[in-house]
């Protein structure tokens, strides 16, 4: 990641400052807003098209927890 605070800069931003990615994304607060207006928006035609959104417990975990394994005295002699 690179940052980027030129005053010079050739592109025309509102911003006092610039956060551009090795990607070369835009991280400007202005790009920042639009992509919060694009993911507001996705959600809503996910939801109005039947989609449902669930709360889940932090303390949830995708993989439930194994027994541990012991390798103690698996080699042969």
């Amino acid at each position: 990641m690179s940052y980027n605070n030129d005053s010079d800069d050739s592109k025309t931003n509102d911003d006092s400052s610039v956060i551009t990615f090795d990607d070369g994304r835009d991280r400007s607060l202005s790009s920042r807003e639009a992509e919060r207006r694009q993911l507001e928006a996705d959600m809503a035609r996910f939801l109005n098209h039947g989609g449902e959104i669930k709360q889940i417990d932090r303390d949830v975990r995708m993989d439930p927890p194994r027994k541990p394994e012991s390798n103690y005295g698996s080699r042969p002699i």
